[in-house]
């Protein structure tokens, strides 16, 4: 018996077969080789074409099934991680009406902003937790005022993940955490937001019906199962967007947790048991996949765009030619612990959202030619990354949250025990180390929702921890002075007027 796991990522779609007993990884595929187009008509958009995502997962599933050997009726349940924040439209007949509005294309921000202000600063962040933004809601008020011929052909609106759910069911549903991410969901209500439908002049049966995170959302129906190689009556039991199913691929479930990624730009997912919001929006609230009215769990979003490309660069342009990540990690680690009052200040990657959309571009700040060498600079970018990373943990905590454990793949510049020491010791949070990815958290996730697991727990009792590492309690002074050096450096940058 079989779980099936599926990753609908922008550059590509990710699968994985877990053995449901042992929880053990069987096959791993993804589809295409190289990065999935985007296209961007105008500056700002980004715009991909959803029978793509399915042809892709037609392919990666005659993959995955070739090589562990596995035949279609040996799947009991299938799960579905997906980007965030895209915007889906089909017709009555569900077919799809234009190209999918992908999580990074900005047209929309302009509609968000306008519904902020329009709703109220005080009704968003009590009720949707967030600004409207450049959120799903405000994608389909910019079709609504520049497509109008499309907007009236729309049956249903649907996330990448509820699209691949219908194609693989004919069912089209949602979530809360879905509708949440989208900025539908009132959580002080418990409902989908009736003020901002009426703001947009939207109908809420463009929605599709809310089912649980965790829990049967629709069956493989027949043609699905001829064109993927499954068969009729698989259940999908699981749906849930990226950060949320990378938390719960690291089994992040409990306040205080905090799942994080280092690779182009960083994230820092953490859960909140409490209804709460960042006042200035800098951190983005969601329902995580375990919450309920009952027992809330919202997993606070931070996104940092500034992360890895800095290290990238610093190969690319500081290190001698040839160095690999392992030797610049070497000769960085021959600077002192806060670079001897070097600070990089890593945003040089576009607008930050956690500095209110500034655009303050990287600096380097206290750099003395008759000093500092290589090294310097190399320890002080991947300080100044992690640095971003506490400097958004300390607007977590204002929220209420209490960081106790960072757990995160081991990839990226998790690979680099300089980062993992110095995020491990800023922080005073432990950090775990674990061999796992988004589609095979989302194949467990589906042995959750079908009841094959009875707990989280229970499903991820397999996960591989690879390892921990504590804070460097000899040099904890040294890293507080240097995280306080390179704050005061950066507000000085957000109140200089150049």
């Amino acid at each position: 018996m079989y779980l099936l796991g599926y990753d609908i990522g922008s550059s590509s779609v990710k699968g994985s077969l877990v053995d449901a007993q042992s929880g053990q990884c069987v096959a791993q595929a993804f589809y295409p080789p190289h990065e999935a187009p985007i296209d961007a008509p105008q500056r700002g958009w980004a715009e991909q074409n959803p029978t793509d995502w399915w042809h892709y997962t037609r392919i990666v599933t005659q993959q995955l099934l070739q090589q562990a050997r596995v035949a279609g009726g040996d799947i009991a349940a299938i799960g579905i991680s997906y980007q965030m924040h895209g915007l889906v439209c089909v017709d009555e007949h569900q077919q799809v009406l234009r190209p999918a509005i992908i999580w990074c294309d900005s047209r929309a921000v302009p509609y968000g902003t306008e519904a902020f202000h329009a709703l109220g600063e005080e009704f968003c962040l009590n009720h949707l937790l967030n600004s409207p933004g450049n959120f799903t809601a405000a994608k389909l008020a910019w079709i609504k005022d520049n497509e109008p011929a499309i907007f009236e052909r729309i049956h249903k609106v649907m996330l990448p993940g509820e699209y691949i759910a219908m194609r693989l069911s004919g069912t089209i549903a949602t979530t809360v955490s879905g509708l949440s991410e989208g900025i539908f969901w009132d959580f002080q209500r418990g409902d989908v937001s009736q003020e901002l439908l009426d703001h947009f002049g939207f109908s809420r049966e463009l929605l599709g019906e809310v089912k649980p995170t965790f829990g049967l959302q629709g069956e493989v129906n027949e043609q699905a199962a001829a064109e993927l190689g499954l068969v009729a009556g698989i259940p999908i039991t699981y749906r849930a967007g990226d950060q949320p199913n990378n938390a719960l691929s690291l089994n992040v479930l409990r306040p205080g947790e905090i799942a994080s990624t280092a690779g182009t730009s960083g994230v820092v997912y953490g859960v909140l048991g409490e209804v709460s919001h960042d006042p200035l929006s800098r951190v983005n609230p969601f329902a995580h996949v375990n919450h309920s009215a009952q027992s809330p769990r919202l997993g606070v979003l931070l996104c940092i765009n500034g992360t890895g490309i800095l290290n990238s660069w610093m190969k690319r342009n500081v290190a001698d030619p040839g160095m690999t990540y392992p030797q610049i990690n070497d000769v960085a680690a021959l600077a002192p612990v806060g670079s001897e009052r070097l600070s990089i200040i890593p945003f040089g990657n576009g607008a930050e959202r956690m500095l209110e959309n500034r655009q303050t571009g990287c600096s380097i700040v206290g750099l003395d030619f008759n000093h500092h060498g290589k090294a310097h600079l190399l320890r002080a970018a991947q300080e100044g990354i992690v640095f971003s990373f506490k400097y958004g943990i300390e607007i977590m905590e204002q929220m209420g949250m209490s960081v106790s454990r960072i757990r995160a793949g081991h990839t990226n510049m998790f690979l680099s025990p300089l980062f993992r020491t110095t995020l491990a010791s800023i922080t005073g949070a432990p950090i775990e180390l674990y061999d796992t990815d988004g589609s095979v958290g989302a194949a467990r996730g589906a042995g959750i929702g079908a009841g094959i697991y009875r707990t989280a727990d229970e499903a991820f009792s397999s996960l591989s921890r690879i390892a921990e590492v504590e804070p460097d309690v000899r040099h904890l002074q040294h890293y507080q002075e240097a995280y306080e050096l390179w704050k005061s450096r950066l507000q000085h940058i957000l109140t200089s007027k150049y």
